[in-house]
């Protein structure tokens, strides 16, 4: 007995691909992520030393909260082909980015004369904060590739996924501070 099957050839749409790749990637990021944020209960428990600068930490929050809506700005004028719009919502993004960067920097400076790597806190705030940073300085390049890509045409056309991809991978980022500055700043 012989079973016929039709010859069906099935096309994937590349963006449908292209999008699935990214999520799969952030969920998998996302446990790394989850678990570097136990370690910081595991580690050093949940008291959060009276030193670590409240205000400092509360002012990154912000920074990157703001820079999500900077870089969903930059994706809406994408959409709706309004380069000039885009290209300045980009770089007030990679801007902003830059600045926590820099703030990250501050906070070690300040961390490093209350709790070394040594100590438990230590080990927490610089792994977790590390990690982040690193995550945080691929995002400004995504974001750099993407306007160095776009900086002299005038129309995006239906080719927005690099736009897209590059903003939810900020937002990716952003999400994992908006959990991160609770884990080492909040709790008592």
């Amino acid at each position: 007995m012989t079973i016929h099957v039709p010859n069906v050839n099935h096309r994937f749409d590349p963006l449908t691909i292209n999008r699935l790749g990214l999520w799969l990637f952030l969920v998998s990021d996302a446990s790394f992520f989850i678990a570097l944020l136990s370690s910081r209960v595991f580690v050093s428990g949940t008291s959060t030393p009276d030193e670590i600068n409240q205000v400092l930490g509360l002012s990154l929050t912000v920074l990157l909260l703001l820079s999500s809506l900077t870089a969903y700005r930059a994706e809406v004028a994408a959409e709706n082909n309004d380069m000039s719009h885009m290209k300045n919502m980009l770089l007030a993004t990679m801007g902003m980015g830059i600045l926590f960067v820099f703030g990250v920097g501050y906070e070690w400076y300040e961390a490093l004369q209350h709790f070394p790597p040594s100590t438990g806190f230590g080990t927490v705030l610089f792994t977790l904060t590390g990690v982040h940073v690193t995550h945080v300085a691929t995002g400004i390049l995504t974001l750099g590739f993407v306007y160095f890509r776009v900086r002299k045409i005038e129309t995006i056309g239906d080719n927005l996924f690099a736009v897209e991809g590059a903003v939810k991978w900020w937002h990716f980022v952003d999400v994992a501070w908006v959990f991160i500055y609770p884990t080492l700043y909040l709790l008592k």
